[in-house]
């Protein structure tokens, strides 16, 4: 066979990422067609030619509708906005509030609580004592209490449900983001994120399904890898799309200059239909996946500068979140996730990172609460007016907590007993659940693990968690994995 032919030939071409194996139906027609395939491939090239010359419709690949066709419970929620405070908010400084660690301040912290336990910079070390360095106070009318840091949510506070007896099972930051974001140490496994698209779809043709924003300040910038968003093994088409905070969210969002709509028009639909023809050979689902991606971002040139263009929000709805939009802050994030809630993406991360208090933790975290609060308070608000709360699921969290004893000025991190709170759909508001051992240092009343958060979101929205599956290397893979239980006292 002519090489130069064959390097002309559409149908082998190998584009960058495509699998290699043939599918079965192609392997059988190369067998049968011999030499003959070589016609058709010619015909085929001249045909993609013309098609690609005068015909302007996008290539349909189907919108993903999830894999579940029905959903195992009545939803509660449609969408999850997930707040992560990355580097892990100490319980002690926001939502648990320990008076007997007030008193013990500055004395040794007891051995029967520490011996043999995890403790991340401080083992081996003297182990002392350290106060709550702020006030708390009960808030809203269900006088829920928790740190005088956050006045801004206490105005929302009946619609908060605070857990107060989480545990994860990572001490050190990258393990344990990998843990609360996919349920398990291990890097590779898809995020809930991913999970939750591939399950149920997207509610917009224009926007990813799943969106990340991030935001900086209050302590250390905490590091955060693309892949707590990846999609695993799960097809690509379901990770998260990291939208930027300031300037373009995306990039390249907009044409080069001389670069008419329809002229990329023109090359979405020819690059498609290559891929296209390749996709009929080898069924390859990530070749489908790029199609799909290039027909969303060519919608987005369109949709993300309107995200974005916040004229039409009201001033007093801008005062309400304390920003003019698009500065990078957490507040310009909170409203640009009410955006995004609102135009159908099914799973919105916000990182602050800004959490990791191993030193003047008394400064530190109420800088950090300052630069949160109200932008998440606002959100709640917003939704509730909006009437979107009620199917709006809002989670608080950072990956562990901080240590009752002292690191100098701060505290250590801590997996053994922690706080985060949710609130929106489905979730009974102005109640606290678990709690922690008088020193707050063990989870030791109504237990929640992460795979139980992860348990109950899923059964928010309808699916049960033991049944939300994927196929991988030899066994049937869940978020879950092999544990998690929903939180049964606290949906509404």
């Amino acid at each position: 066979m002519n090489q130069d032919t064959r390097q002309l030939n559409p149908l082998d071409v190998q584009l960058p990422g495509a699998a290699v194996p043939l599918a079965r139906r192609c392997f059988l027609g190369r067998s049968a067609a011999g030499i003959g395939g070589l016609a058709v491939a010619t015909m085929l090239a001249e045909q993609l030619g013309t098609q690609a010359a005068d015909d302007n419709s996008a290539v349909k690949i189907p919108q993903w509708t999830g894999a579940l066709k029905t959903l195992h419970f009545p939803a509660k929620t449609k969408r999850v906005i997930f707040l992560c405070m990355a580097g892990g908010a100490s319980h002690l400084e926001t939502w648990d509030h320990k008076p007997k660690l007030a008193e013990m301040n500055g004395k040794p912290m007891p051995d029967s609580y520490t011996k043999g336990q995890p403790i991340a910079q401080l083992q081996g070390k003297k182990l002392t004592c350290l106060a709550p360095q702020h006030a708390f106070q009960p808030f809203g009318k269900s006088g829920l209490n928790f740190s005088s840091i956050f006045p801004h949510l206490g105005k929302v506070a009946d619609e908060m449900c605070i857990i107060r007896s989480m545990k994860t099972e990572a001490i050190n930051h990258d393990p344990a983001h990998t843990f609360m974001n996919t349920g398990t140490t291990i890097s590779g496994r898809p995020s809930m994120g991913a999970w939750l698209t591939y399950g149920l779809g997207a509610e917009s043709d224009n926007l990813p399904g799943f969106v990340v924003l991030t935001s900086v300040g209050g302590g250390q910038n905490q590091p955060i890898a693309s892949r707590q968003w990846h999609s695993g093994f799960l097809p690509s088409r379901f990770q998260g799309v990291h939208f930027h905070s300031k300037g373009d969210p995306v990039l390249y969002v907009k044409n080069p200059a001389g670069v008419t709509r329809q002229r990329q028009r023109d090359v979405i639909t020819a690059i498609g239909k290559l891929n296209q023809l390749r996709n009929e050979l080898v069924d390859d689902q990530e070749i489908a996946t790029r199609i799909s991606q290039y027909e969303m971002a060519f919608r987005m040139q369109t949709s993300v500068p309107q995200l974005i263009d916040i004229s039409d929000e009201p001033k007093h709805v801008l005062d309400l979140y304390g920003t003019q939009g698009s500065d990078g802050s957490f507040a310009a994030n909170c409203l640009l996730a009410r955006r995004l809630a609102e135009r159908g993406v099914r799973f919105v991360q916000l990182y602050h990172r800004g959490w990791d208090h191993h030193g003047n933790i008394k400064a530190a975290s109420a800088n950090s609460a300052r630069l949160v609060d109200q932008g998440a308070a606002a959100l709640i608000a917003d939704l509730r007016q909006r009437d979107m709360l009620k199917d709006t699921l809002v989670v608080w969290a950072g990956e562990f907590g901080r240590t009752p004893m002292a690191q100098g000025s701060g505290r250590d991190h801590h997996i053994k007993g922690f706080s985060i709170w949710m609130a929106g759909g489905g979730i009974r508001g102005g109640i606290s659940y678990g709690n922690t051992d008088e020193l707050g240092y063990n989870a030791v009343e109504n237990v929640v693990t992460v795979h139980d958060l992860h348990a109950t979101m899923l059964r928010l929205l309808g699916i049960d968690h033991q049944k939300l599956t994927f196929p991988f290397q030899g066994r049937d893979f869940r978020l879950t994995d092999v544990a998690g239980n929903v939180i049964e006292p606290i949906l509404s």
